[in-house]
């Protein structure tokens, strides 16, 4: 489908059941696979990046039985037990850094590469913190960026490692996840660390499967070097960065909406975009499995926030700027230049197309309403997911809306857009 057209839509209302957490199914796919024995893995995400992890792991000798994607079950070796495989891992960052990591520490020969867009996404912070402690890897193309080449090495953190903390969470991520197949290890951040929330993610799963980082702030973790053991069954919460377009659309356009699958207790940083909702006027319910946003009618109230802990949540505040009383300003989001797409430059163009003002910096975006939002807006995705599903709340404006490559959801929630037709009224 290279289009999709969706009609106005006056108001929603109905229950939501999310997929599963990308960056919870992708991390316990892989500490599942570093562990002996098997892992019963339920409500794993059914999607592209979870399926190219699936993909990888298998090639890598990985036992994978996933004949029901309800509940997966993974065969660890306690390692990677094949030492040679070229890999091609997609646009998946949840998969490409933290394999990296593993790989690099598992002495055998690999090659890592990805489509187009993986390859203008940094890694050079990643892969400069595993060259330090004598991992060998090369890069294929341009300095910093994948494709990349593994050689075997007997790389280990016997000083503490650097790692720079500006650029992506994942590189920490995937260093707390790889350092125990070195006998664990110190991880000292250079610099601020963004997107916090995603290494408490981190830090939870690996203490389900049996290990527990020391951290020491947020400046420096100390990693065990004992290995990885199976929690035998795993539930992998609902996506709280999904729930964040259906928690919008009712404070947009009446509600309620519930969204299950995540809630009070959930290990996911994006759950606090109810904070924001709550800032624009909604009203929201945390429920123990669920979270229930009612709009109070008339505009919503323009906010100044910094975003910097929900980075892909930050993105449907963006959107839900189109509905406020004024100028609203969503601020440290510089990471969002290395997602997907560069998702500063691409929200401030097709937010132009419905009208909005939008002024763009290094790290923020301030964004005025128009009176009415521009009919028949022709909004460019760029094979990135989360453009598709934050665009697609523009038809609740009282506008048809086109969103162009609308299948690029299947990279996380291929079902998005009957799901969302389903709570329209």
């Amino acid at each position: 489908m290279k289009s999709l057209r969706l009609a106005p839509v006056s108001r929603v209302a109905g229950t939501v059941r999310l997929p599963g957490s990308k960056s919870i199914s992708n991390r316990v796919l892989l500490l599942a696979a570093l562990c002996r024995g098997q892992t019963r893995v339920r409500g794993l995400l059914d999607a592209d990046d979870t399926r190219v992890m699936l993909a990888a792991l298998q090639k890598l000798g990985i036992g994978i039985d996933s004949r029901d994607f309800a509940q997966i079950v993974v065969t660890g070796k306690g390692g990677i037990p094949k030492k040679k495989k070229d890999l091609f891992l997609g646009n998946a960052g949840t998969a490409f850094r933290p394999l990296t990591a593993v790989l690099a520490l598992s002495g055998g020969r690999y090659r890592l590469m990805g489509v187009p867009r993986m390859h203008e996404r940094p890694i050079g912070g990643l892969v400069d913190a595993l060259r330090a402690m004598g991992a060998k890897i090369d890069y294929l193309a341009n300095q910093g960026y994948p494709p990349l080449a593994i050689v075997p090495s007997l790389a280990k953190a016997s000083a503490p490692v650097h790692v720079r903390g500006d650029v992506s969470s994942q590189y920490l991520s995937a260093l707390l996840m790889a350092l125990p197949l070195a006998g664990g290890g110190v991880i000292v951040i250079d610099g601020d660390l963004i997107s916090q929330p995603y290494v408490e993610i981190t830090l939870n799963l690996m203490r389900r499967f049996g290990l527990e980082v020391q951290r020491n702030g947020w400046r420096s973790f100390e990693v065990p070097g004992y290995a990885y053991l199976s929690p035998g069954e795993i539930q992998v919460e609902g996506d709280a960065s999904a729930a964040s377009y259906f928690l919008a659309a009712g404070a947009i356009a009446g509600g309620p909406v519930r969204v299950i699958g995540v809630g009070r207790d959930s290990i996911q940083g994006d759950v606090r975009f109810v904070e924001v909702l709550e800032r624009m006027g909604a009203d929201v319910a945390f429920l123990e499995n669920a979270i229930e946003v009612k709009g109070k009618g008339g505009k919503l109230k323009a906010i100044d926030m910094d975003l910097n802990h929900i980075p892909d949540a930050a993105m449907t505040a963006a959107m839900m700027a189109l509905f406020a009383d004024g100028q609203s300003t969503i601020r440290n989001i510089g990471s969002w230049h290395v997602k997907e797409t560069d998702r500063i430059t691409a929200m401030a163009k097709e937010l132009r197309k419905l009208g909005a003002t939008v002024v763009e910096g290094p790290d923020f975006l301030k964004i005025t309403p128009p009176q009415a939002l521009t009919p028949d807006a022709s909004i460019d995705t760029y094979d990135d997911h989360r453009m598709a599903m934050c665009f697609s709340l523009a038809a609740l404006g009282g506008v048809p809306v086109t969103i162009n490559d609308p299948e690029c959801v299947a990279k996380t929630f291929p079902e998005y857009f009957s799901v969302l037709a389903s709570i329209a009224r």
